[in-house]
């Protein structure tokens, strides 16, 4: 058996890195070994893609040093990382939307020959990797074509078609369905028994578990555990990453009130082919109060559903009420300004502004409330972005702030609280937690929660079967755009599981 230092093939020292006041990494230890998995946890905040972004190029430390193969090394950029085997799947898509899916694999790469770029070759290993990560679509479709999920499996080939020695894989499954995590997985036990190092960052803690060999946990800039697989559970983890072991709550106590959405014999067809309905027959009533959860698989209809009652895409059949009115083919401002309000699914392509502050951000939707004799009036503005900011607690320094200046929890909330300030009677959210950590799940949780006691209608869409059994007091399962079961607050894993046609572990 080799030992362990000489596995090690990338290490990072003593490293620091500092914004303006602000130190992001204090100090940090952290070493990469040949052929196994490094899973890197922590809270949104806690350093975790700063400590990535300097391994893979994208930024310089402050203080220092990286050491690869034994040597002190200076990355200067992704390229020069990528040369010496360093990629990076980062945690927001990067896809040029606008290009097909073998333009963005091979991106600033191109395949050339006697006569130009050899696109037939770049098809050629573009549908090959496609076929490795089982996503059977054509290479020459348009990325934007393609659901989140999608994309992020485009991610996930670009980065494999470079022959890396170290590959970071910052979410890459936050907009993954079971099935597709399965196969990422069967992808990491190939490229490590190959010998290539994967570090690994998600806030899918349980699902981290089954391919890590190694766990750090950062907090605030610094490292506070490390273990290897034989010493780590999900208690560790998370009592590592926030201090404590909690839950995301439970169902909101009181009496619910009357029916405030009502949807009847909804059909949505699908978009790439106009004969199949992508949700077929779906009945579903929500009350004041109520917190209802939708669970299933990608492709179940769940996302369709939550975008057709939002206006997002019309209805082929049925009809939507809301408090006993039928909604006609309004827009999305109409659906708005009835009391209907979405947190979509991908928050940084249909959720936020990112040229734009916090405050602008926040108060996009309600502009209207800021007017003073028909002009927007800035002190309005401010007050009401400061009391947004107060009211769904985002970790900002203020108003001004850039949006990307923030985690991804708190960008979450921001999307929250625009949909808020328009004072909605449903609120829509389409897979809330992606992509932010476990402390932050339990605050936006806790906040539904809050607002679902004072008479708000909440349905949230997931894909993590922990998440159902928290603050809904019903579980919706969708299976191929049909309800497969519903369940009370008492429901379990493996009948949620079973009745979305998921294989239950033994």
């Amino acid at each position: 058996m080799s030992n362990a230092a000489d596995d090690i093939v990338l290490e990072a020292r003593n490293v620091v890195k500092t914004y303006g006041g602000t130190r992001a990494l204090k100090g940090v230890n952290f070493e990469i070994r040949r052929g196994t998995v490094t899973t890197l946890f922590g809270e949104n905040g806690a350093g975790k893609s700063t400590l990535m972004k300097i391994l893979s190029g994208v930024e310089r430390l402050t203080s220092g040093e990286i050491v690869l193969d034994g040597e002190a090394v200076v990355f200067q950029s992704t390229t020069d990382a990528r040369e010496r085997g360093i990629s990076i799947i980062h945690q927001e898509l990067s896809l040029a939307p606008n290009l097909s899916v073998r333009d963005n694999i091979f991106m600033g790469r191109e395949i050339t020959g006697a006569f130009g770029v050899d696109f037939g070759e770049e098809t050629r290993q573009t549908r090959a990797l496609l076929d490795e990560l089982k996503l059977p679509i054509d290479p020459d479709t348009i990325v934007s074509d393609l659901r989140v999920g999608q994309q992020q499996i485009i991610e996930i080939a670009r980065a494999l078609s470079v022959n890396s020695r170290i590959l970071i894989m910052d979410e890459p499954t936050s907009a993954l369905a079971a099935a597709e995590v399965e196969v990422l997985f069967g992808i990491i036990h190939e490229l490590t028994a190959r010998g290539v190092a994967i570090v690994y960052i998600s806030h899918h803690l349980e699902e981290a578990l089954e391919v890590t060999d190694h766990a750090v946990v950062l907090r605030d800039g610094a490292m506070t555990a490390r273990g290897e697989r034989s010493e780590i559970d999900l208690e560790w983890i998370v009592r590592n990453m926030v201090g404590e072991n909690f839950d995301l709550g439970s169902p909101p106590e009181g009496a619910l009130g009357e029916v405030v959405l009502g949807v009847h014999n909804a059909r949505v067809l699908d978009p790439e082919n106009s004969a199949r309905a992508i949700v077929n027959g779906i009945d579903l009533e929500v009350r004041a109060g109520e917190i209802v959860c939708l669970y299933g698989l990608m492709g179940s209809g769940r996302t369709e559903l939550l975008e057709a009652i939002a206006g997002r895409v019309p209805l082929a059949g049925g009809e939507l009420t809301l408090d006993g009115r039928v909604l006609g083919p309004e827009s999305i401002a109409e659906r708005i300004e009835r009391g209907i309000g979405l947190v979509p699914e991908d928050r940084q392509r249909d959720g936020l502004v990112q040229t734009m502050t916090v405050g602008a951000n926040l108060t996009l939707a309600s502009l209207k409330d800021c007017l003073v004799n028909g002009a927007l009036s800035p002190r309005r503005e401010r007050a009401l972005a400061d009391e947004l900011i107060r009211d769904v607690t985002v970790k900002t320094s203020g108003p001004d702030a850039l949006i990307g200046s923030l985690s991804g929890g708190n960008q979450q909330k921001v999307v929250i609280g625009k949909v808020l300030a328009t004072a909605p009677r449903v609120m829509l959210l389409d897979e809330p937690s992606r992509g932010i950590d476990v402390g932050a799940k339990g605050e936006v949780f806790r906040l539904l929660a809050s607002r679902a006691e004072e008479g708000l209608a909440v349905v949230y869409s997931t894909s993590e079967v922990g998440e159902c059994l928290s603050i809904a007091h019903r579980i919706i399962v969708l299976r191929r755009g049909r309800i497969s079961a519903e369940f009370g607050a008492d429901a379990t894993k493996e009948m949620i599981m079973a009745a979305s046609g998921e294989a239950v572990a033994a």
